[in-house]
């Protein structure tokens, strides 16, 4: 007879979290209890800890675990959030999945985990060996800057690395399996000698929309029609933003309240063509292109290479094959300022104008590019309110430099070379973090420009479930003239209440500038009351400085309303992290 772990049921009166911990806790002691011949001999039990923000960790994470499961060992998949480091001086191995954001930050949420890791009283880690595999992207001066803290830390703490760090750029799937090839051998042989197992840690749960999204990824995606294109904005704004409704109906595709939508762009063919006749080659060059296997040189820059934008590596490899003294100059430490205002505003055309005759093989071209990679826009619609179709809201980017127009690769796509009824490659990317709260509790949104996104997704998801808790939103832009978005919903939202408070900060309407942030001390009491009420927080938008802001704002109000000195602010503000009402989708 065979004998199953118990679990705890999903109508028991406990939270997701606290049910996934208490079902974490009970396999580990139920696996411990089992005869030790019912496990194979080189058995593992294998903690998989994840810091993700975009999700990419997570899904690593998640691949990872069914390999060494399918291997005979025990993964337990958990997230960072919530994870504390007495959790991880009981495991004898774990792999962690680290992304970086912002300023070389830790994923939100992630933060306090760390802060206590770094504690000087903190436990040693002679009994644990792990692996940092760390994700972030080279065009961020703090490239990989969090996996490389928390590989540091636990080293200094005792813990031995099974392997050597690896940093991956945006590309993951080739560095992870190379990654996997090392780690796998070096598991089997720290499992050969078995060890008691230990309790689970806590695993995430998924929703059921979650698994349906899961049908389609950035490998498999949909093609959803594109049903309606309008501009947001005015004659006159400084920029154009555009709402976008692809067709979801009988695609299988389905999404939450939010979560992220990607898009497979592709580069404008007039670049591609000036790039071609650059190094004059005609495009039908057979070229080998990563999963695109055998293809031509034209289709690998139009739908698979990165040509919009140059990273450090890509100019230290252009300028070590053409021998370029300048760019040789410029990638000397002392000259790091002056390449990155190279760097900043060029792409692979300035490269091949600016230095030509370099690259004289198709092949060595398409080994130099990175790959293109998906678009992340936060979904801006109700699958209640909006049945069979997705809508997001997207700044076209443009802007002029060394003589040239230049845009951003996918909002251009899709304001310059996307009709009505084409079909384009979508798919979602799960939010889970980023949630409505419950159904009576009251939610407070700040999300200027395109930040608002979720928000008229969330407002129109709460008037679909009948929400009763009070909603209040905090819009800002330049202008109300030419840049309010979505002005007619929201003002009709708010004259019939179902927008409780709404307040705009249009930062060029008056001599001195207002944002957000300012809208919300001026509010102060009136926020304050609202957290005291159990209002949610949620930010959403540019990460280095609107966030930044915010959450100084956000300190300002707890402290001053509060009547709490800075330190208790910052515990008060973590305190709302823990219960789940601090939540921000920054970018």
């Amino acid at each position: 007879m065979t004998s199953t772990a118990p679990f705890i049921p999903e109508n028991a009166p406990f939270t997701a979290e606290q049910r996934a911990w208490l079902n974490g806790f009970l396999a580990g002691v139920f696996a411990q209890q089992q005869p030790a011949a019912a496990a194979p001999q080189a058995s593992l039990r294998i903690a998989l800890l994840y810091a993700s923000q975009s999700g990419t960790a997570e899904g690593l994470a998640r691949k990872l675990a069914k390999e060494l499961k399918a291997q005979g060992h025990m993964p337990a998949v958990s997230t960072l959030v919530g994870y504390t480091p007495a959790a991880l001086a009981a495991e004898q191995c774990a792999i962690l999945f680290a992304s970086t954001y912002g300023d070389g930050d830790a994923p939100d949420g992630v933060q306090p985990f760390y802060e206590q890791l770094c504690l000087e009283h903190f436990p040693r880690y002679e009994k644990l060996s792990y692996a940092v595999f760390a994700l972030g992207d080279r065009h961020y001066e703090h490239f990989c800057k969090f996996g490389n803290d928390l590989d540091t830390r636990l080293a200094a703490l005792g813990a031995n690395r099974l392997l050597n760090r690896v940093d991956c750029d945006v590309d993951v799937d080739a560095p992870f399996a190379e990654w996997k090839e090392i780690l796998l051998p070096r598991l089997r042989e720290h499992g050969s000698a078995p060890k008691a197992a230990k309790p689970a840690s806590p695993a995430p749960e998924s929703t059921p929309s979650a698994h349906a999204a899961l049908a389609f990824t950035r490998e498999n995606p949909a093609l959803a029609p594109l049903v309606d294109k309008q501009p947001l904005t005015r004659p006159g704004s400084a920029k154009l933003t555009l709402h976008l409704a692809f067709s979801t109906a009988d695609s299988g595709l389905t999404y939450e309240a939010g979560d992220a939508c990607g898009v497979l762009p592709s580069n404008d063919a007039n670049l591609v063509a000036e790039i071609l006749q650059a190094l004059r080659f005609n495009g039908n060059e057979q070229v080998q292109c990563g999963k695109a296997g055998l293809t031509t040189l034209h289709d690998a820059l139009t739908h698979h290479l990165q040509v919009t934008r140059l990273s450090r590596k890509l100019v230290q490899e252009y300028a070590r094959l053409g021998q370029c003294a300048r760019l040789l100059a410029m990638l000397a430490p002392e000259n790091k300022a002056q390449l990155d205002a190279y760097t900043y505003d060029r792409g692979l055309i300035d490269l091949l104008l600016e230095y030509p005759g370099v690259i004289t093989d198709a092949a060595e071209l398409v080994t130099l590019l990175p790959k293109l990679t998906p678009r992340l826009y936060s979904i801006s619609s109700s699958p209640l309110a909006h049945a069979g179709q997705l809508h997001a809201t997207v700044a076209v980017v443009r802007f002029h430099a060394h003589n040239r127009d230049r845009g951003g690769v996918c909002s251009t796509l899709f304001a310059d070379r996307t009709q009505i009824a084409d079909r384009l490659p979508i798919y979602i990317q799960p939010n889970k973090k980023f949630r409505l709260p419950a159904a009576d509790a009251p939610m407070i949104m700040i999300g200027p420009g395109t930040g608002v996104a979720p928000f008229r997704g969330f407002l129109h998801e709460r008037r679909a479930l009948g929400a009763k808790g009070r909603n209040w939103l905090f819009f800002g832009e330049r202008s109300a003239a030419t840049s309010f978005l979505y002005r007619e919903e929201l003002e009709a939202m708010h004259a019939d209440g179902h927008l409780t408070r709404f307040d705009t900060a249009f930062s060029r309407d008056q001599e001195h500038k207002v944002y957000v942030q300012d809208r919300m001390i001026a509010q102060a009491p009136t926020f304050w009351s609202w957290l005291q009420d159990g209002a949610g927080v949620y930010v959403c938008g540019d990460a280095s400085r609107m966030a930044k802001d915010v959450h100084a704002a956000l300190l300002k109000i707890v402290e001053t309303q509060g009547a709490m000195s800075p330190h208790a602010a910052e515990e008060y503000v973590h305190s709302l992290k823990d219960q789940h009402r601090y939540h921000r989708d920054v970018y």
